[in-house]
């Protein structure tokens, strides 16, 4: 019951949409929008007390007395009133509810501001519940009137709880940022109070707000320091809310098995207080985590036990949505169609709010889809129901919802190709974004533009002015995702898909448009802003596996960094591969190969494949077929040039193979050119290697550890660059992560060299280097080497990384690799694709010392050399295997 709850709980924002993996399907009307539910819907349950009971009476979570004014007997009639209003609340019955408070609040009127600020406060909260927004804010103004100018603790305890309630009323409107900011307030109270379980809740609300707005690496930030002190405390409602609310952010964080623990965790605390709300919303959190695991059959049985055990409307309603969304996901459509009609009777039955609207899109996309799969006559209904929660946004005066909603309709037309009406929806809905300053929203409608100009522009023609105004769209949306750096990292695995299905197709299509055939031939512009785009591109994948944006880049010219290196841009576009090359002194050009990226994905995978059997030449064929693509159009250029050095910015697939293997039928790569690869000219120091006296860190692990396999050779390697070089060695026990901290701070080098296990991979908990005791992540990585840059004044020149390898079967791997390269700090990063030979990268590795010492080459042509003496070598030269794995990242001077 909940009178005897400690807290009341109100499930703003019940459901979050969750979905994830056959996400394309759902996209068919928006290629966002269902995606765009998961990052602004989470499982919001604002924490606000029980409506107050009257000052003097024993009931938990009561307002301290104030001084009482008025006779005894309208006191007690105040009192008796208020108590029978919690009692009709609790009932369900609110508008008798509302009837007896506004009694109360009249025979507090005589004396008693205390007791009237109170009941105003319940009445608010009443209020709410009915949906009638403007008397509900009317109610909590006035009870905070009567409280603001008292200094007293009494009405400083009141005025906070007051503060409580209009924060949540506000973020039900959805004005987030002032529902933070007044939580804030609240929170400052109780703890000049001292009241610190009060100031927990208040903190907790102020995390549902933050990830109301998106900010969840601040909510997880706000919250974790909580968990202890959560944990420590007796079993409570506040207990069973903060963990849920760290677990749905943590979902939204991106590390969803610690989410899964936490949300069971306050799945637990729920149950063994028997409150009902709190087990569904744990319920509903653990289906959405469970969701974003794709265990889809577990997902949906937790939503069934929601839906069961749910005393509130709304979050039944939002939960039988997500069910009906996850059904259709899986092609279990008769079971899908036995929810429509109880779904429609229910949203119609829910007061208006946030909730309501975020629910009606939600349900509204996955009709449309539902609708195009059975091939059925298009029905009218999913624009209806936009249209109603364009209104009731509207009525709330909440523009970011009223955005939402147009947008999505007009997202109705583009599917139906009725691009006038789509046109008109999509730019009301990009002003109210822009107006709101909501550039989390603005993309997409700068995107959703785009899109439908440039439909219209395939059968115009490039030198329509719908093709000119789909660049522009699509060039304001890039423009906006950079604005949204630090927001659109923080994010689990399904808003990743969001990445891949949303802001990576942006940049692409923009791209795809700017050298489209016959457009840009002799158009230098676009082909400079192309180059841009794709590096901004890799900058947001860098941002999206890393998880932050502590990216710093800055536009660098390439004559600025070598004027003999030539900078090679393999764009992978739907239909075509696109190669932009930057030579010394010239323009920018480009050419391009009709190929689907499936026949890119192919041949690459066979050709990574083939690199690693020895025992085949398979490589041989495929390795020029690649080069032709991509060096053959300019190796003439290339020669005419006189460039010494190619560095690739390699996109998708091609991160994964080594570019010194590519063949022109007679030679490798390698044999005439030094070979590096970047992330991106953005991210490069232009300076050259300062090694005034070259010294080496070398760690490594020869032994079995951790389940791999010995490196028997690691030992003589490490050896043979102390013979070339002045070198300190850690070598199996000697290295573990605190001798190695503390080899770095007692005597910093500027090369360190690891010989030892490690793993590139596309997820960021999979990319690792092996130390004796330990797994080293990347942000451990980034820690140890900063000691360097602290105690000798600059950054690492080099990181050696000479047993580590790509995660096998991974398509996005080297985006580790890419990765370790930048978050080590280091200005180079020496690594290799594959698990290489012992003995061949003992001999390469003091050949690359031996040039590198001599301080007259740089970097990429000390590794050339290197892998030249390797390959000249009789029982090597039959296989890239032995030589081919070793790349260079980041700045190659």
């Amino acid at each position: 019951m909940a009178g005897k709850r400690d807290l009341f709980f109100d499930r703003l924002h019940a459901v979050l949409s969750g979905e994830r993996g056959k996400g394309d399907r759902i996209l068919s009307i928006a290629p966002f929008a269902h995606y765009f539910l998961l990052a602004i819907l989470t499982t919001l349950c604002v924490v606000v007390f029980p409506l107050a009971k009257l000052p003097g009476t024993a009931a938990v979570g009561q307002d301290l007395p104030g001084q009482r004014q008025g006779s005894p007997t309208e006191l007690l009639q105040a009192e008796s009133l208020v108590q029978q209003g919690q009692r009709l609340y609790e009932a369900g019955q609110l508008s008798e509810a509302a009837a007896v408070l506004q009694q109360a609040i009249a025979t507090y009127q005589t004396g008693n501001p205390l007791g009237q600020a109170m009941a105003l406060r319940n009445l608010s909260l009443v209020y709410q519940q009915l949906g009638d927004w403007g008397a509900a804010t009317e109610a909590i103004a006035s009870s905070l009137s009567l409280l603001e100018s008292n200094d007293e603790p009494n009405y400083q305890a009141a005025l906070a709880r007051s503060l409580d309630i209009q924060g949540r009323l506000q973020l039900s409107q959805g004005q987030a940022e002032a529902a933070l900011a007044t939580w804030e307030q609240s929170t400052t109270i109780y703890q000049e109070l001292g009241d610190q379980v009060a100031a927990l809740r208040s903190q907790i609300n102020q995390s549902q707000a933050l990830q109301s707005l998106g900010f969840y690496r601040r909510a997880i930030a706000l919250l974790r320091p909580l968990t202890q002190t959560l944990e420590e405390q007796p079993d409570s409602l506040t207990k069973a809310v903060g963990l849920r609310s760290l677990g749905d952010a943590l979902r939204v964080g991106g590390n969803l098995p610690q989410s899964r623990e936490v949300l069971q965790s306050s799945l637990s605390v729920a149950e063994r207080l028997q409150d009902s709300e709190a087990i569904a919303a744990a319920q509903f959190s653990l289906g959405n985590t469970a969701r974003a695991q794709q265990e889809l059959e577990v997902a949906l049985e937790f939503y069934r036990q929601a839906i069961a055990t749910s005393p509130s409307n709304l979050t039944r309603v939002q939960a039988q949505i997500n069910q009906f969304s996850l059904l259709v996901e899986t092609d279990q459509i008769p079971a899908a169609q036995a929810l429509i009609p109880l779904i429609q009777s229910q949203l119609g039955e829910l007061p208006t709010s946030r909730a309501k609207i975020y629910a009606q899109v939600n349900f509204a996309q996955t009709l449309s889809h539902l609708r195009q799969t059975e091939s059925t006559q298009p029905n009218t209904y999913p624009a209806q129901l936009l249209s109603i929660a364009r209104t009731e946004a509207q009525n709330l005066a909440d523009t970011r919802a009223e955005s939402f909603a147009l947008g999505s309709l007009g997202a109705l037309y583009e599917q139906t190709q009725q691009w006038a009406i789509a046109t008109d929806l999509t730019e009301q809905a990009l002003g109210l974004a822009q107006n709101a300053s909501a550039s989390d929203i603005a993309y997409r409608w700068q995107w959703q533009l785009g899109r439908i100009l440039k439909a219209q522009a395939d059968t115009e023609g490039v030198e329509s002015q719908k093709y000119q105004g789909a660049i522009a769209a699509y060039s304001e949306a890039v423009s906006t995702l950079q604005t949204l750096r630090n927001d659109l990292v923080a994010i689990n695995p399904e808003v990743q898909l969001s990445f891949q299905e949303s802001i990576e197709p942006i940049h692409r299509e923009l791209v795809s448009l700017l050298l489209k055939p016959g457009s840009s031939d002799a158009n230098p512009a676009n082909l400079e802003k192309a180059r841009t785009v794709i590096e901004s591109l890799q900058l947001a994948e860098l941002d999206n596996f890393l998880r932050e944006a502590c990216l710093d880049a800055q536009p660098i010219q390439i004559d600025e960094i070598d004027r003999r290196a030539a900078v090679i841009y393999p764009i992978l576009l739907a239909d075509r591969l696109e190669v932009v090359i930057s030579l010394p002194g010239q323009t920018l050009r480009h050419y391009s190969t009709p190929l689907s990226n499936s026949e890119v994905e192919s041949v690459v995978g066979r050709l990574r494949q083939a690199l690693v059997v020895r025992t085949s030449r398979q490589f041989l064929q495929l390795s020029q077929q690649v080069y032709d693509w991509l060096i053959r159009p300019v190796e003439a250029d290339l020669a005419a040039s006189e460039v010494k050095t190619l560095v690739f910015v390699p996109d998708g697939v091609l991160r994964n193979i080594p570019m010194a293997v590519l063949n022109d039928g007679e030679k490798f790569l390698i044999e005439q050119y030094s070979v590096a690869l970047t992330p991106g000219l953005q991210l490069l120091d232009p300076r050259p290697i300062q090694l005034q006296q070259l010294t080496v860190l070398t760690a490594g692990l020869s032994e079995s550890r951790q389940g791999f396999s010995a490196l028997p050779n690691v030992l003589p390697e490490l050896e043979q660059i102390q013979s070339e070089v002045p070198s300190r060695i850690l070598i199996n026990q000697e290295f573990t992560s605190s001798a190695f901290q503390q080899a770095i701070n007692s005597a910093p080098a500027p090369v360190v060299h690891l010989a030892t296990h490690g793993k590139f991979s596309s997820e960021l908990t999979e990319t690792f280097i092996l130390t004796w005791d330990d797994r080293i992540n990347l942000n451990q990585l980034n820690s140890l080497l900063q000691a360097t840059d602290l105690g000798n004044a600059r950054p690492i020149e080099l990181l050696v990384l000479s047993a580590c390898q790509t995660a096998v079967g991974d398509r996005q791997a080297a985006l580790g690799l890419a990765g370790v390269a930048v978050r080590a700090g280091a200005r180079s990063t020496l690594a290799t694709l594959w698990q290489v030979s012992d003995e061949a990268t003992a001999l390469l590795m003091s050949r690359f010392y031996s040039e590198l010492a001599n301080n007259t080459v740089t970097k990429a042509e000390a590794l050339r050399r290197a892998q030249i003496s390797i390959l000249e070598i009789e029982r090597f030269r039959r296989h890239p295997f032995y030589w081919a794995p070793y790349v260079m990242v980041g700045n190659w001077l």
